[in-house]
Order: structure tokens, then C-alpha cells, then sequence
């Protein structure tokens, strides 16, 4: 039987990304990172919004290094996490209990029990929480845990494109070339059966 990872949460391959995007500003821009919020907020519009679009305007950014520099020179708290393991870490659970607050706070032990589900899969499985989703990563996403309602999960699967059958919903994703391409609706653990557990394997194995 597989053993649970120690960690929870693991790191969001995100953060690696970004660290190379840190890394890379000084050649590809003329300015580091420092150097672009000094200059972000003494030059730059007053609102993040503002910043983003002044950014792709005046400088020619795209939309992804325009966001990260605009979110990190407003104080935006991932922006600020993005880089650094451990911070991204301390905030991951904050993530979910946000997410699971207020209408959803009801959602939290079929969340934990879907977790713990996914994280029993194999030692190389890992859950990398986000703001409104936590995504399941084996090499990639296979499975993503989205609070859709007050009384439901949406349970999504990268399933490529696998015929759907039983309780299993064809999202489109395929067509559009996203990565989750299937989902199970999740409003209780008694919703975390054979069916469900099948669908995760395989969607495990398709990313082998």
C-alpha cells in the first residue's frame, strides 16, 4: 500500500517558473526585479489594472509578465509567495480554507476524504492548492478538486479523450485543448466510490 506524503501540500510547479522568470528579467528587460517595482511605483499607474495595461502598452510585456509585475508591485499576496517555496507552502492551506469558508464550510470533510483519496494513490502524487482550485499532479495535472457549489465538488479528470460513461461528465475540455477534459460531481463520501477511484487511476496512468 502506498505510504501518504509527509507534506500535505507540495510546492506548485508554478513557483519554479516564476523563479526562472525572476532570473531571467535583468537579460530580457534591462532591469531586475527590484529595480521594475521601484520603477513600477514611482512611474507607473496607481491601480493594478492600470499597471498591467501600461505595462503591455509602454514596454510591450505579455499578459503573464505584466500580471506578475503588477500583482508584485501592489503587495498582491501570491504574487509575493510565487518565488519562494516556503511561502507558497504557508499559504497553501490558506488557500483551502478560504475556498471552504462561509456558504462552503460544509464541503470540508468531503474535500479532506477526496484529498485523502487522491493522496493514497502513489507516493509521485501531490496536491498544489490555488486560490479557487487544487490541482492533483502526478508529472501534470490528473485531477482537480473545485468547490462548484455550497453542496458540491466538481471532481475534474484529464481523461483525454476516453468515452464518457456512468456518472462520468465530458466537460469539452479535449476540444479545447484543456487539460481537464472529464468530471464527477463530489457532494458526499459516499460519492467517493469504485467509479470515482477507477476514473483517478486512470487518469494516473494516462500521465505515465
Amino acid at each position: 500500500m502506498a505510504k501518504k506524503p509527509k507534506q500535505l501540500y507540495s510546492v506548485h510547479p508554478g513557483v519554479a517558473m516564476v523563479q526562472k522568470w525572476i532570473a531571467d528579467l535583468p537579460t530580457k528587460t534591462g532591469k531586475n526585479i527590484d529595480e521594475w517595482m521601484e520603477f513600477i511605483r514611482m512611474r507607473g499607474p496607481g491601480e493594478e489594472k492600470a499597471v498591467r495595461d501600461w505595462l503591455k502598452k509602454e514596454f510591450g510585456f505579455g499578459t503573464n509578465t505584466a500580471s506578475w509585475l503588477a500583482e508584485r508591485a501592489h503587495g498582491n499576496r501570491l504574487g509575493l509567495a510565487d518565488d519562494d517555496p516556503k511561502a507558497y507552502l504557508a499559504e497553501a492551506p490558506k488557500y483551502v480554507d478560504e475556498m471552504l469558508s462561509g456558504p462552503r464550510a460544509g464541503l470540508r470533510p468531503v474535500y479532506d476524504a477526496l484529498l485523502d483519496t487522491c493522496l493514497s494513490l502513489a507516493d509521485d502524487v501531490k496536491a498544489c492548492p490555488c486560490k479557487t482550485i487544487v490541482p492533483i499532479y502526478r508529472q501534470h495535472v490528473i485531477a482537480q478538486i473545485k468547490p462548484a457549489t455550497r453542496t458540491r465538488i466538481d471532481f475534474g479528470l484529464a481523461l483525454r479523450d476516453l468515452p464518457a460513461t456512468g456518472n462520468l461528465i465530458d466537460t469539452g475540455g479535449f476540444a479545447k485543448k484543456d487539460r481537464i477534459t472529464h468530471k464527477l460531481g463530489v457532494s458526499s463520501a459516499r460519492d467517493i466510490n469504485a467509479e470515482l477511484k477507477k476514473w483517478l487511476r486512470r487518469a494516473y496512468a494516462l500521465d505515465a
